[in-house]
């Protein structure tokens, strides 16, 4: 039997109403790596007939999480950035994404200064995700047409979130983009 996107929002479900920390979000991780095995998920969410841009393909209203496709049709390389309060599963789909991850060497955990230390790198393939828990600090870098299927614990344009400007030491609040609706 084909895992669908219904089938991944069910168990996902299921994985965060009995696990809340982080053994719940990774059963959100391998869910999804069990998703993006579906080629006909892959080809309709983020193939390339899907539009691009960032757009939600569903919301839970009571959990709180988000699945969003990511059709990237330009390269892109990130800050390194945080989540905030929430958390967040990249699944890549297409191409790969270079993640870098960090940590905080300062006694700080708001805006102002900030010192970050790089302390792990590698790259994500097609049909592979990555867990990055609330608060963790990382950076994404891919190349024009990549494409990744991301679920976030919450809506992000709700949610305060730091991006980090190493040279000059500091951390900034910033906004995510709205996404289109589902």
């Amino acid at each position: 039997m084909t895992y669908t996107l219904d089938n991944f929002i069910k168990d996902a479900q299921a994985a965060l109403r009995e696990h809340a920390g982080p053994a719940g979000r990774e059963h959100v991780r391998v869910l999804l790596e069990k998703l993006l095995a579906n080629q006909q998920f892959v080809d309709e969410a983020v193939g390339p007939s899907a539009p691009m841009g960032t757009r939600k393909l569903y919301e839970d209203k009571d959990l709180g999480f988000v699945v969003l496709a990511h059709c990237n049709a330009k390269p892109h390389k990130s800050p390194p950035h945080d989540h905030g309060s929430s958390w967040a599963v990249y699944g890549q789909a297409v191409k790969h994404t270079d993640m870098s991850e960090y940590r905080r060497l300062d006694a700080g955990t708001g805006a102002g200064e900030a010192r970050l230390e790089k302390v792990r790198s590698y790259r994500l393939e097609p049909g592979h995700a990555g867990i990055y828990d609330v608060g963790a600090i990382h950076a994404i870098d891919y190349p024009e047409g990549s494409r990744f299927v991301r679920v976030t614990g919450r809506d992000l344009d709700y949610v305060q979130r730091l991006k980090f400007d190493m040279a000059a030491g500091k951390a900034v609040t910033i906004e995510s983009a709205t996404a289109g609706s589902a």
